[in-house]
């Protein structure tokens, strides 16, 4: 089983868990892996999502990229698809993002993408961390054959481009939108595309300091946005993430709208234009049973994957499916990018609603959502993985199943990128339910952290 790579990377608290050491040596052997067939010297595009740690583990994993003779090509902060996208546009080799998303300014993380853009599957990301913890020395290079570090001055205007050609002819006049882009790597690119778009935009969190990414704002952190579209009387409000490869929204009235709802909207929309492949939608286990109803009287097949954008991506390039992501915001559309882009979901998104004629509250009354409750316990995460085995957990969850109905459910996962275990129970009784996950929660933490 992997130790270093979780759902999405390696993430770890920065200059502790993950340390220029490590990130040098991530460097190195991933360079190494990506590109083992490169003939001559390879290129590696390399992008930050701002927060302070970023500059120290670019420059570790830089040197150990240049130490194995890769060409490093940095393009500074910019949303994680950019770099899925940037790859394949400048035919780069491989990429890396250094990021933690969602999480706290003092953790970061570094994901690989290859050269096609897409994430790494398992056994690359295997592979990558068997070289790191084997004594096998990996090859230096000297002289000439010493890599170089180079600045891809292009980048932002790059994507920017991109996201707009996206939706041709689209016009948002006299849309009044409100975007909080979470103090991070969406900070200089969000606006622009969508002032570019003839929408009357008004900016929240797009100051980043390297220490205020995702604090209190962002897609984890939407009551700032909420406020101010309701003072304001704004028609939508859009929230990204710290990396910007999430996404979720605000109606006219101040209420939240998750990615499940989303992907509703726009896969029926899809549907109608003929543009929805195999009439599917993929989605992950921590969808709401909500968004199957939608799709049972819809004529949409919804598949689920476990949770992580890469995995819901696996499922759409097996079927050749063109719609898909997660509750959390990631959405995927694969005829554009390779991986869940904030941005160009909500340029999607709007173009949605303009087809339509409708305003957001109105288009998401197409799914009733269940109630859902999600409680995480905190532990080590070295632990974690035990809750499957653990008698006392299992006695618990037993028990609470037995109590919902057929179609409510309880899912207990372990998070990939957090030292916590996720417990979500859906059901029709919101104080029971309620009850019931912070019985299992505390439960989870009492057992695993003694």
């Amino acid at each position: 089983m992997k130790k270093l790579f979780g759902t999405d990377g390696v993430r770890g608290l920065a200059n502790k868990e993950l340390t220029p050491e490590l990130a040098m040596k991530l460097g190195k052997a991933g360079a190494y892996v990506l590109t083992k067939n490169t003939k001559g010297a390879p290129k590696v595009l390399v992008a930050v999502d701002g927060r302070r740690s970023g500059d120290m583990l670019q420059a570790a994993l830089s040197a150990g990229l240049c130490a194995v003779g890769a060409h490093v090509y940095t393009c500074g902060i910019i949303p994680t698809p950019a770099v899925a996208l940037l790859i394949r546009k400048y035919n780069f080799d491989a990429g890396v993002m250094i990021s933690a998303s969602h999480n706290p300014m003092e953790d970061n993380g570094i994901k690989f993408f290859n050269r096609d853009g897409f994430k790494l599957a398992d056994e690359v990301e295997e592979e990558i961390e068997e070289m790191i913890n084997s004594k096998k020395e990996m090859p230096h290079q000297i002289g000439a054959g010493v890599g170089t570090i180079n600045k891809c001055e292009t980048a932002i205007a790059d994507y920017i481009e991109f996201l707009v050609a996206t939706v041709p002819g689209l016009s948002l006049s006299g849309l009044k939108l409100a975007i909080d882009c979470a103090n991070g790597a969406t900070s200089h690119v969000a606006e622009e595309v969508f002032n570019r778009l003839g929408a009357d935009v008004h900016v929240l969190h797009n100051s980043p300091d390297g220490c205020n990414i995702n604090k209190n704002c962002g897609s984890t952190h939407m009551e700032s946005l909420v406020e101010y579209v309701k003072q304001n009387k704004m028609d939508i409000g859009l929230a990204f993430d710290g990396d910007g490869d999430r996404m979720l929204a605000v109606d006219n009235n101040g209420k939240e709208v998750d990615g499940d709802v989303i992907m509703a909207i726009c896969s029926l929309a899809l549907k109608e234009l003929g543009d929805l492949n195999d009439n599917a939608l993929v989605a992950t286990v921590m969808s709401n049973q909500g968004l199957l109803a939608f799709a049972k009287e819809n004529g949409i097949t919804l598949h689920r994957t476990v949770v992580g954008d890469r995995y819901v991506l696996e499922k759409m390039l097996v079927d050749d499916l063109s719609l898909g992501g997660e509750q959390s915001g990631h959405i995927i559309f694969r005829k554009y990018n390779t991986t869940g882009d904030g941005i160009l979901a909500g340029v999607q998104l709007l173009k949605v609603l303009k087809y339509k004629g409708q305003q957001l509250d109105q288009a998401a009354q197409i799914m009733e959502v269940f109630p859902q409750v999600l409680v995480n316990a905190t532990v080590p995460n070295n632990r974690k993985w035990e809750l499957t085995t653990h008698p006392e957990i299992k006695k618990v969850q037993d028990g609470i199943e037995a109590k919902l109905a057929e179609d409510e459910r309880v899912l207990v996962r372990p998070s990939g990128t957090e030292p916590v275990v996720r417990v979500m129970i859906e059901g029709r009784k919101l104080d029971d339910i309620t009850a019931w996950a912070k019985e299992l929660a505390e439960v989870i933490e009492s057992s695993l952290n003694g």
